[in-house]
């Protein structure tokens, strides 16, 4: 059970009602995480707003979601691990490469390159170095690309914390942890 009100799109604060709408607009339903956030407005304009943002940017979609379920998974998030695993099927990735982006890997030398530095920071807590920013542009990535890995991995830790501390309730096809190799 949650340990914040889950609101609706009625019982929400009026400043959460119209992003609560996008929401919905968006996944057909008003997922439980964004129902917790819209406790506070300027959270969950945050939040949506990330979204929004990130999903139009220089990373592919598919992408994105690899990078959140490595985040979720050495985090222990159940809903956030749900949620982009789910996401990321819709954009175009098979089970097991979600299966292995959880573990912070991947076939495509790319995407290995990416999950392995988002791995990284999470686990050194931002702590990388000049190698580690050389080993991306080494697979093609440019700037704009790494600061978007950095700017995903951020918000999935954010995500990812609202989860764990007020133990939203997961409602998409549960999924089991990895750990890495």
């Amino acid at each position: 059970m949650s340990r914040l009100e889950l609101h609706t799109a009625t019982s929400a604060p009026a400043a959460s009602q119209p992003i609560l709408a996008q929401v919905q607009a968006a996944f057909g339903g008003t997922p439980n995480m964004f129902r917790a956030v819209s406790n506070s407005p300027a959270a969950l304009a945050s939040m949506w707003g990330s979204f929004g943002a990130l999903g139009g940017g220089a990373l592919p979609a598919k992408l994105g979601e690899q990078i959140a379920v490595a985040v979720a998974d050495r985090n222990q998030c159940h809903y956030c691990l749900a949620a982009h695993t789910a996401l990321g099927r819709k954009a175009g990735a098979s089970a097991e490469e979600m299966s292995e982006a959880q573990a912070g890997r991947s076939n495509d030398s790319q995407t290995a390159t990416v999950l392995a530095f988002a791995v990284k920071l999470v686990e050194e807590r931002g702590n990388v170095g000049a190698a580690d920013i050389a080993s991306l542009r080494n697979v093609g990535l440019s700037d704009e690309a790494i600061v978007e890995i950095v700017a995903h991995v951020a918000l999935n830790l954010f995500t990812n914390y609202v989860n764990i501390a007020f133990d939203t309730p997961v409602d998409f096809p549960s999924v089991k942890f990895r750990k890495a190799a």
